[in-house]
């Protein structure tokens, strides 16, 4: 019986959105403490977190009262460049910034990832880059009927994505799956920390992004009833038998994104194409019957090895290349 009940609120929660204590569940102590241990992972030596960890407790409870009483505001960021594997501005917020979007992520994501779709691979448990080209490859031999027929591939990249996130339509979007006024006013603290979009250095943003999306997501496989679609962050395929097909959902997908999300496609980054003649997605190049790494991608390993030879990075290159066809640079990186 006790376990009926509970099955029945839970599904009562997911017709309903959040619980009214959903707000109190992100702000209690105990949830700061364990995103704390959670944001910890691989930080310790860092100086701000080492600092951060002098007054552990004053701090959480400081961050707590702030949050309870309704005055915590977001700080500023940390601009950073990176070159992985193109350059990117990276933002990144103080400790205690950081610790507030754990415990939200926390408490957000269990509830958003049972609305997004199957074949959404970015920033989720048991997703990510390899099961997506695995999938890739899966639909690839469903549509050519094991490479006997054709197959064509829409491929398509957002412009400026994080950029490109519009604060007031998001929160739109978050408004109609939560009702608790003081949920969204703490996420809106952190969505109008920064502008223009979102910053790319922000687990929330990872999450965002993907809740940004879903309605799009939604659309081609509920709206135009596409079986064989995959998105990874701004990255997205359509597989289908008919280029012409294509070509013609092509205009709806740009009306969409446009419209309903403020958003473009990259007019260099949007091709139809068999499989045949190879295919770039996720930093490799994808035919019939095997896949090879990405140019860019490759001197990137090879830069990255010769710049540190440690046998553990030679071994987690090893493990990235273990997924498509690469004998021989395999036997270059063990040199």
């Amino acid at each position: 019986m006790e376990a009926l009940l509970r099955e029945r609120e839970r599904e009562r929660e997911r017709v309903n959105g959040f619980r009214h204590n959903t707000y109190e569940n992100i702000i209690f102590a105990e949830n700061l403490l364990i995103s704390w241990q959670e944001f910890l992972r691989g930080k310790r030596k860092r100086k701000d977190v080492a600092e951060f960890s002098l007054h552990l407790m004053d701090n959480i409870l400081a961050l707590h009262h702030d949050l309870k009483n309704k005055t915590y505001i977001h700080g500023g960021y940390e601009a950073f460049k990176i070159n992985d594997p193109k350059p990117r501005d990276i933002h990144k917020a103080s400790v205690r910034d950081r610790l507030l979007h754990h415990a939200l992520y926390r408490i957000l994501y269990p509830y958003f990832d049972r609305k997004f779709i199957f074949d959404s691979y970015s920033c989720r448990i048991k997703k990510g880059t390899h099961r997506a080209i695995n999938r890739f490859r899966g639909f690839a031999r469903v549509i050519s009927k094991n490479n006997s027929k054709s197959c064509w591939i829409l491929k398509c990249d957002v412009r400026k994505f994080f950029a490109s996130i519009d604060h007031e339509t998001l929160k739109d979007i978050l408004a109609k799956h939560i009702k608790d006024e003081n949920v969204l006013w703490l996420i809106s603290q952190v969505i109008d920390s920064f502008n223009p979009g979102l910053p790319l250095g922000n687990l929330t943003s990872q999450l965002l992004v993907n809740i940004y999306m879903n309605d799009f997501d939604h659309f081609v496989k509920r709206k135009l009833k596409i079986n064989f679609y995959i998105r990874y962050a701004d990255d997205f395929v359509i597989l289908h038998n008919d280029k012409k097909y294509l070509e013609e959902i092509l205009p709806k997908i740009y009306e969409f994104l446009e419209k309903k999300l403020k958003l473009q496609i990259h007019p260099d980054k949007v091709f139809i194409k068999t499989i045949w003649s190879g295919v770039d997605f996720l930093g490799w190049v994808n035919f019939p019957h095997y896949r090879v790494l990405r140019t860019s991608t490759k001197k990137r390993v090879f830069r990255k090895v010769e710049n540190n030879p440690a046998e553990a990075i030679k071994q987690s290159y090893l493990g990235l290349l273990s997924h498509g066809n690469t004998y021989k640079l395999k036997q270059k990186i063990m040199i």
